[in-house]
Formats: C-alpha cells, structure tokens, sequence
C-alpha cells in the first residue's frame, strides 16, 4: 500500500513538472514572439530581457553570466533551455503535437548524427572569425525572428488596423492605424522558405531540425550527456512494449535496448508521465548514453570526436566575445514618383554599433530591430556580404536624434546601448549632395526642405553663384556637425532620387 501511495506520488510530480514546462514553454514563447510583433515598445521596457536569454544573441554580446547559466542548468538538468526558452525549440514542439492529434506513436529511434558536431564546430568558427552574417543561417532564435517579424507581424498589424477602424469610430484612441507593407521581398521569401521547412520538418519528424541542424542543440546536447536529473529506466518494470519510443519527438529513446541518447533529449517528460508501468523514471542518474546498456561499438567510437568538439566549442566560445502600400497621390490627382534608395557606398548601422566590422560579426539577423524601429528606418539587407542583417534606409522616415529604440532592443550587443544625449553626438555618416538632383537647379524653384529639417543645423542654403543675387540657392554641407541621420535626404522633394543622401561611415565617431 505503501509503494502504491509512494509511486502514485511519484506520478503526481512527473505530470507537474510536465505542466510547468509546457506552462513555461507557452508563456516563453508567446512573451518572445510579442517582442517582435509588439510596434508601440511597451513590452519590450518589461520584457525585452528574454530576447538576451537567447545563447547565441548571449555569446555575441560577451554576456557571460547568462552563458555560465545556461551552462549550468544544462548539466543539471539536460536540455530544460531547448524545450522551454528557444523560440524555436517550443514552436516546432507546438507543430509536432498537432501533427500527434492525427497520428500517434509515429517516432521511432534514431542514432545520433555525427555531422551535426561539424556544423556545430563551423557555425562556432565562423562567429569566432567575424563572418556572422554566413552563420545566422541556421542560428535557431534568428530563424525564427525572421518569420515572426516578417510573416506574423503582417497579420498582426492588420488586426490591429481593423481594430482601429472600429475604435475611431467610437471614438477611442486605444488602438491606432499602422502601415502594413513588406520591407524586404528578398527576406520575406526567405522568411517564407524558412517557415516551410521547419514546420514541414517538425510535422514529419518532430524535433529533427534540433538534433540535426542546431548548431545551440548540438553543445548543449554534449553537455547534457552529462547532466545530474533525467529520465531513465527501470528495467525491471519495463516490458519493452515501446511506447516511450514512439512517442519520444527527438527519437532519443532505443526502447528495446533500454538507451536513451541524452544529447538528444530535451527534458520534455512525455516519456515519463507516459509510461503506463513506471518503468521511465526521472531523477538524479550518473547513468550516460555511452553507459545505458553499452551502447553499439559505433556510438562508442564517437567519445573522442565529441571530446575535442567540447574543447574546440569552449575555446571558440571564449574569443568569440499584407497589404500593398496604397498608391500615394497628391490630391488625387497626380502620382508621386516613389523614392528610391541611393547606392551607398558604406552601408549605415545605427548609432551604438561602434562601426561597420562590429555590427557584421555580431549581428545574428534576427530583424528585431527592424520590426520595432518607430521610424521605419531599418530594413533587412539584400547584399551577399551583409545578407539579412539591417540596414538603414530613409524613403519611409528617417533617424530621428531623441529614439534609441533599436539599441534597446539589440540582443546580441551588435547595437550596444545609448542613451539620448550620446546618440546627437555620434556621427554614423554624413550628407552628400548630388546637384543634378536639385529641386533649384533642374526645375528652377526655390527649396531649402534640407535646412529647415535638418536637426543639427549641419546644412545652409547659399546661392549657387555667390556674385549673382538671383541665383537659386543650394545646400552647404558642414560634415563635421553632420550626425547622418537622414532628415535631409528623407525630406527631399527629388524623386526618384533624392538630391542630397547620406553616405555612411566605417567607424562611428563622436563631434
């Protein structure tokens, strides 16, 4: 009677746990994919520091105490930050249990992929050597930024436009109209291609993009073979009838051998609270995979590759520190010439990425950024050096000197923090003018938008013939109280082109 009250105990707190961590997953995920449909950044002052829980954002901004932590979570209690904290991890665990709703126990072992430790090691590689921008192709939170900012976001928005159409007309301000339009059609096809393959992945196979591909699963999975609390069995209740096996989304469990692949694992307890017989137990275990019941001599020759994958990782990990925009009319009559973005020579970052070096070897892409900038400024780059990383355009808006929004919200210290006062003193770029594109040269009518706008009184109209006192008036440009934030050229009457665009800056420097 004893054993029965004791093992129904037991039960009891399995199937907790289990509900904790769903319950954690759900409010982890749905807190992280706020934080890029959110436009107004109000979470973002509550929760924006969930988006630096993220590891790779973490190890790119040298946040070493949240490394150290996850780190040290992970030998405790395996892979607990893949099943609750990733983004990712959580939305392909959401796609495979409705996938599971139509057909069950559809899993089955699958011995762990060698080449996931090379991947692993290049992505590291890459990072460790400054070529993020090749890296963040498989980076896990970056992916799944990229179709949450550019897939969901749209949706959201427009809920939030029809909302706004019925307030206004009760005369509420609680909602209020935003523009919906795709800011990069090359990132919104990759977008589209990423939510594809992962979901077609995760409805197929369940978790194989973590155990396969993640660079993040594969060295917490080397740490997690190590870990203190797992599941394992007791084989002495066991019947090998397989149901764990064919439930497991990793494919970590060889029911019938009784071996569970614990860098596979992440901690999902669906196994535990689903064995009928008490046979899957979970708790402080000193058990490995290489020791769960001797492993195949193929599983075992993997010890030393693994080894010096930690070691390298470690070391690595050390220096590596939808709706169209409407047809814009002026007065319904005739059509405005849509501006179009100037050939930057130097591409602009935002103020706080210190240079242009700086911001590509940190910057995952993620688009956080650019789904909360107020101003419109940012946008995912299309060139092959910098792809999918942002970059600053002002056909739409420009840098306004009093906003530090994307610094705010930057994981991965690619944009590093600053304040109001810092930013009016730091020069991304300045302003060059291009005189066949001026309004008082080509057409012969007065101007001076440039001036008038510009906040750091870095332009002056003079006459274009300083002798003649009808001569139309240009703009002069002082470089060196030039912040490049683009008011100039995003006010400029000129189309397509504007007369007068900011070129950026290699290194940021303060004036």
């Amino acid at each position: 009677m004893i054993d029965k009250d004791f093992s129904t105990s037991v039960e009891m707190t399995i199937n907790m746990l289990r509900k904790l961590r769903i319950l954690f997953a759900t409010i982890s995920f749905i807190l992280i994919t706020l934080l890029f449909l959110d436009f107004s950044g109000v979470l973002h002052a509550y929760f924006g520091w969930m988006a630096k829980l993220q590891f790779v954002p973490a190890l790119l901004a040298s946040s070493i105490v949240i490394i150290i932590a996850i780190a040290v979570i992970t030998i405790l209690f395996g892979r607990i930050y893949c099943s609750v904290i990733c983004p990712l991890g959580i939305y392909q665990d959401g796609i495979a249990h409705i996938a599971e709703k139509r057909k069950k126990n559809r899993y089955s072992f699958k011995r762990s992929k060698k080449y996931r430790y090379f991947i692993a090691l290049a992505f590291f590689v890459l990072i460790a050597f400054g070529f993020t921008s090749i890296a963040i192709f498989i980076e896990p939170y970056s992916i799944f930024g990229r179709f949450a900012s550019n897939l969901f976001s749209p949706i959201y928005r427009l809920i939030n436009n029809v909302l706004a159409y019925f307030a206004e007309r009760w005369d509420s301000y609680a909602f209020y109209h935003v523009d919906v339009y795709i800011k990069s059609l090359s990132m919104f096809i990759i977008a589209i291609a990423y939510f594809l393959i992962i979901s077609i992945l995760a409805l197929t196979n369940g978790r194989w993009y973590c155990n396969s591909i993640c660079p993040v699963g594969a060295v917490l999975g080397c740490m997690s073979k190590f870990s203190l609390f797992k599941p394992h069995f007791d084989e002495e209740k066991c019947v090998s009838c397989g149901l764990c096996e064919k439930n497991c989304r990793c494919s970590a469990i060889d029911a019938k051998n009784h071996i569970i692949d614990y860098s596979k694992c992440v901690m999902c307890f669906n196994c535990v609270s689903g064995c009928k017989r008490g046979a899957m137990e979970y708790g402080a275990s000193l058990k490995n995979s290489e020791n769960s019941n001797n492993l195949k001599n193929s599983e075992r020759t993997g010890k030393t590759s693994r080894k010096t994958f930690i070691t390298t990782i470690a070391t690595l990990a050390a220096a590596s520190t939808l709706k169209a925009q409407e047809k814009v009319v002026d007065g319904g009559l005739a059509t405005i010439v849509k501006k179009k973005a100037p050939k930057r020579e130097t591409p602009l970052k935002p103020a706080g990425s210190v240079s242009l070096d700086n911001f590509t070897s940190r910057c995952t892409g993620c688009q956080l950024c650019v789904q909360n900038c107020p101003n419109d400024v940012l946008r995912a780059s299309s060139k092959l050096d910098t792809f999918m990383q942002p970059e600053m355009s002002f056909e739409r808006g420009y840098c306004r000197p009093n906003c530090t929004t994307c610094s705010e919200v930057c994981p991965a210290g690619a944009i590093q923090k600053v304040t109001r006062e810092q930013k009016t003193a730091i020069q991304i770029g300045h302003a060059t003018w291009i005189g066949q594109n001026c309004v008082p040269l080509r057409d012969g009518v007065e101007c001076g938008n440039c001036a008038k706008h510009c906040p750091s009184g870095a332009i002056t109209m003079m006459p274009y013939d300083p002798e003649d006192k009808t001569s139309p008036k240009i703009p002069i440009i002082n470089e060196e109280r030039c912040i490049g934030c683009g008011a100039c050229e995003h006010v400029c009457p000129a189309r397509p082109f504007s007369a007068i665009f900011v070129e950026g800056n290699l290194v940021h420097r303060s004036i």
